[in-house]
């Protein structure tokens, strides 16, 4: 039986709550659920190291949800949740997760108009049947669609970070076979794409066949295919690894091959490269330096080739900038985010919890706002030189407003501004909206700038070159949101914000403390985009970033 974690624990109780509502379940009962799922998510000790009446007791959980929870972890099922899920037709669940779509009219379209598979919803929204059926409308069917679509355009692909865990089996399969004398991760994943469809290998070996049977005698690996040049096996029946078969003399060429797109390629002048014995070899046979895996794009990476050296690292970072605690929807207090900054080596954080109109968030009202304050002044004195920024992450209104008055805005030591809600606005309304956020002279960092969560919305539409020229107009930096669901800013708008004169910062929006090590996939992207370190916020020390700061609100004063 697998070992089920909190986040495991919280997805299943949400289904739990999504089927009961589905099957007309005690309203009340479908609320305690849902609450349960969603307070799991906060509680950072693992529950499975809790017993029955530690997890009754516990204020986030619940006496009626306790003994659930422990049949979950001492089985591995819920026998409620089983039964729903055999009372529900398989399409309908899928149903479920389509964006948009509650349980309630779920149930609709399934008992009322047989409508059980996403198969038959996009049918049914591309023959227009559901402007008709109360709740729904034009509007609402044409979301529905837009989100079908999404989902079916990035099934098969994968967040970068998502794929760390398979690449380190698989290194440690290579590394004990007696089969393979070396190999290389390639493809996206080598170029530290921020989503990959295929998680690609180059690999010397004795024996391809051999070596297809040895991984797929792992568990939950399935073999695709094999020939003379490459085979192919997929994962969990969701990932596809395609390992491409080389031998000495042409390795280090394959691995070039592999790790590039074809414009890359055709930029390099690739077919006169030479074999030899390494990359940097290989390059050389070609007249150019060695490329770094990252920039093998086909883009500019000709034209930057005196920067390789000086590109941003995670050592450059000084600090942390964009970090929630339990102050609002943290996991962690306002000391544990600060003492493990700390131990990271960094110089400062920057507390920017939710503003008071992020209420589902529980964003602070501004007696709120002073209270952590005089926190923040405590720790100060205690974690000296350290420093904790006093900062927020104001929402950014409908009508392009910031969350709180000026004479309080002011007081900040830096506020990053973001849209929260509504999301769906049009272009010319999503410009407005940041632009004038952006005028307002409080307003420090403009906040993962779409919106988008990889694969899983696209964000709202926004006009990069007007909304990083307006940054650079009001000296505003821009985030580079290091989440590996978010990084927005795209990587491909990097080199443009640079050269217009924008300071990018990059921020993890950690919402629990071990999240601020996601400043490293900020700095792969970044890297991609050809940043250096003097165009980074957080690379300034700690009097940099004070000055920078105190001299901003001067001039826009």
């Amino acid at each position: 039986m697998p070992i089920l974690d909190n986040k495991d624990i919280a997805n299943l109780l949400n289904e739990y709550s999504q089927l009961y509502e589905l099957h007309n379940g005690n309203p009340f009962k479908v609320k305690s659920i849902a609450a349960a799922a969603f307070n799991i998510k906060k509680i950072h000790e693992p529950l499975t190291e809790m017993s029955l009446e530690t997890l009754s007791s516990h204020p986030q959980i619940g006496k009626s949800m306790g003994p659930k929870i422990h049949e979950l972890i001492q089985t591995g099922h819920l026998a409620e949740l089983d039964e729903l899920i055999a009372q529900t037709p398989e399409g309908v669940r899928a149903i479920l997760s389509i964006k948009g779509l509650g349980p309630k009219k779920v149930e609709t379209l399934w008992r009322n108009y047989n409508i059980c598979s996403i198969a038959d919803l996009l049918d049914a929204c591309r023959e227009n049947r559901l402007v008709e059926i109360k709740g729904f409308g034009y509007k609402t069917q044409a979301q529905i669609q837009s989100n079908i679509e999404f989902k079916f355009n990035n099934e098969g692909k994968f967040h970068w970070a998502k794929l760390q865990g398979l690449v380190t089996f698989l290194n440690e399969v290579f590394e004990h076979s007696t089969l393979v004398h070396q190999y290389q991760v390639a493809g996206d994943y080598r170029r530290l794409n921020d989503i990959v469809e295929t998680l690609e290998y180059v690999v010397e070996c004795k024996d391809g066949k051999a070596l297809l049977e040895q991984i797929c005698s792992s568990e939950n690996f399935k073999a695709e295919s094999e020939n003379s040049s490459s085979i192919s096996c997929w994962y969990i029946d969701s990932v596809k690894v395609l390992i491409h078969l080389s031998d000495r003399t042409h390795f280090a060429y394959d691995c070039i091959k592999h790790s590039a797109t074809e414009a890359h390629l055709n930029l390099i002048h690739f077919e006169k490269a030479e074999t030899a014995e390494n990359e940097t070899a290989v390059y050389a046979s070609l007249n150019l330096p060695y490329i770094i895996p990252e920039w093998r794009e086909g883009i500019k990476e000709l034209e930057k080739l005196e920067l390789q050296d000086e590109l941003i690292k995670v050592a450059d970072l000084k600090g942390c900038i964009h970090n929630h605690s339990t102050y609002s929807d943290g996991i962690h207090t306002l000391e544990e985010m600060a003492v493990y900054a700390q131990h990271m080596g960094l110089e400062y954080l920057a507390i920017c919890d939710h503003s008071q109109t992020a209420a589902y968030a529980g964003g602070l009202r501004p007696e709120k706002v002073l209270e952590q304050w005089q926190e923040i002044d405590k720790l100060n004195q205690k974690l000296s030189p350290f420093r904790i920024l006093r900062g927020i992450e104001s929402d950014i209104l409908n009508d392009g407003q910031l969350d709180y008055n000026d004479d309080l805005l002011k007081l900040f030591d830096i506020v990053v501004a973001s849209v929260h809600s509504p999301l769906s606005m049009s272009l010319e309304k999503a410009n407005a909206r940041l632009s004038k956020a952006i005028e307002n002279p409080y307003t420090d960092i403009l906040g993962h700038p779409t919106g988008r969560l990889l694969l899983l919305r696209s964000g709202y539409p926004i006009d990069h070159a007007y909304i990083i020229d307006a940054c650079v107009a009001n000296q505003v930096v821009i985030e580079l949101n290091a989440h590996p669901y978010r990084l927005d800013l795209d990587w491909r708008w990097i080199d443009y914000a640079i050269n217009k004169g924008a300071l990018i910062s990059i921020n993890p929006d950690a919402h629990q403390k071990e999240g601020m090590n996601d400043m490293v996939y900020g700095v792969q992207v970044a890297r991609k985009g050809y940043l250096t370190p003097k165009h980074c916020l957080n690379a300034m020390d700690l009097n940099q970033l004070l000055t920078f700061l105190s001299q901003k609100r001067q001039r826009r004063a």
